[in-house]
């Protein structure tokens, strides 16, 4: 009974009591009585409510005191008694307004005429559904609350790492049987259903996005994946693979060639485990994120690529639903001088990768924990050297 409990209800009870008093701290720190979540991954981690249905608007009303309600579609209650002990369920009809519900929430949590925060980046609260409740007639001083949740989730809890690591171990799962599916004459197809076959033998749910896998024709285009091409000796394929264990997102990526690599190719693959070297000793608790993109151009510097800049050289990952592993609306990079703070518990998609430069071309990605020492490298097991098929 204890593991088909775990199975239903990913954290325990007094994990999310943790969690919801450090977002009424965020409510009294920002001024608000209250606020509407809309983002999947935070009413996940503030009540452990998961499954597909997130596709149609779900919002849930905290308030100061740490009382919750959901809104959402009324067919999801069943679904909500089975998974949610520490919210009030407030289920609309198909036919009827989500922001009704909403308001009926925001009437019994006190909210009603208060301060009140909403989610204005949330991909899933459309404008219709965000005018219409803030449309209220009771007064409500409305303000954006984007981000103030979504920052709590960046750290992870002792329970949120071995969720993680376990993420991990499935990627790399999946990741070597894609390099052992991959030869001259084989489709993407075959390889993208060797890696979806480990990855999800080795523990994994579906991801929140990709996997990727790509020829040497559209090695560029960032986010496209198999459609039934061929790999032939001499391409360069992408492969930016990620396995999720309790939505705790583990992405990764290698570039392998097919038959033979170009000249210089040694050198690269050097550049690339330097980079991520680098990054990983940056990830340091206390240095600033834009540390580890500095640490990261300078092995690039090292090699004549001064002026060679990428957007970020990694970003932080956590839970994440589709569309995403992001784990949200945005992107939280190690960009060019961010001054975010690197905490321990956090964890990077870390990129170092050079590609269309003056060497051949190479990447490596990795799921990176900040530790004390510095950052952990989770995705250990597939080779960061050259990989040949």
């Amino acid at each position: 009974m204890k593991d088909l409990n775990m199975i239903n209800k990913p954290f325990p009870q007094q994990e999310l009591q943790e969690r919801v008093a450090r977002a009424r701290t965020v409510l009294e720190r920002n001024d608000l009585d209250g606020i509407l979540i809309s983002v999947p991954e935070s009413i996940y981690y503030l009540t452990g409510m998961d499954h597909w249905g997130f596709f149609a608007a779900h919002v849930l009303i905290l308030n100061r005191d740490g009382k919750m309600g959901l809104a959402c579609r009324a067919m999801e209650k069943i679904t909500f008694d089975n998974q949610v002990e520490n919210a009030t369920f407030y289920g609309h009809k198909d036919h009827e307004e989500l922001s009704d519900y909403v308001h009926q929430a925001m009437k019994d949590l006190g909210l009603w005429g208060g301060r009140v925060g909403i989610e204005k980046r949330s991909l899933f609260l459309t404008p219709r559904h965000a005018e219409r409740i803030q449309d209220d007639g009771a007064g409500t001083r409305w303000s954006d609350a984007s981000g103030l949740i979504d920052d709590l989730r960046l750290v992870k809890s002792p329970l949120e790492m071995s969720y993680t690591r376990k993420a991990a171990h499935a990627v790399d799962m999946g990741t070597l049987a894609a390099i052992e599916a991959l030869k001259d004459g084989a489709s993407d197809y075959e390889v993208s259903a060797a890696y979806h076959k480990e990855m999800i033998l080795a523990g994994s749910e579906y991801p929140g996005f990709g996997p990727f896998f790509r020829p040497t024709s559209r090695l560029g285009e960032e986010h496209t994946t198999w459609r039934g091409e061929i790999f032939r000796s001499g391409d360069a394929v992408f492969m930016e693979t990620c396995a999720a264990y309790r939505k705790y997102q583990a992405p990764m990526g290698r570039l392998a060639y097919v038959g033979s690599a170009p000249a210089g190719i040694e050198a690269s693959v050097d550049l690339a485990i330097r980079g991520m070297k680098a990054i990983c000793e940056a990830l340091k608790p206390g240095n600033e994120a834009g540390q580890a993109y500095e640490a990261w151009h300078d092995v690039a510097a090292s090699a004549g690529l001064n002026d060679y800049h990428r957007h970020h050289c990694g970003y932080l990952v956590g839970i994440g639903f589709p569309p995403s592993w992001t784990g949200g609306s945005m992107v939280t990079s190690l960009f060019p001088n961010s001054t975010r703070k690197i905490e321990v518990g956090m964890v990077v998609h870390a990129h170092s990768w050079f590609t269309n430069t003056s060497v051949a071309d190479y990447f490596i990605s990795n799921t990176v924990m900040v530790t004390e020492e510095g950052g952990e490298i989770l995705t250990s097991q597939t080779p960061e050297t050259l990989i040949l098929c």
